[in-house]
């Protein structure tokens, strides 16, 4: 059974997944099995923090000490549960 996200799951890349920078385009990429993903906004900072170390509120309150004033705790959780969805996540 999966834990929640807010709980004690902590979200680690699928073993497909790999993150790379673009220098061309300037931007970070999710390289899928036949698939390219482009990041945007702060995606990549919040999939560094997504090494199976860390649980959700884990790096939702990195994010908030890093970023004071931003939504975090409303945005992160979906967001990680949405990329979980799409197999992104494990």
């Amino acid at each position: 059974m999966k834990a929640a996200p807010g709980t004690d799951w902590r979200p680690v890349p699928a073993p497909a997944i790999v993150r790379r920078h673009d220098p061309v385009r300037d931007a970070d990429l999710l390289i899928l099995p036949e698939r390219v993903v482009v990041l945007t906004g702060r995606a990549e900072t919040v999939l560094a923090l997504c090494d199976g170390t860390r649980s959700v509120r884990g790096i939702v309150d990195e994010l908030a000490e890093r970023f004071p004033g931003a939504p975090v705790a409303t945005d992160v959780p979906p967001f990680l549960e949405r990329l979980r969805t799409e197999g992104w996540l494990r």
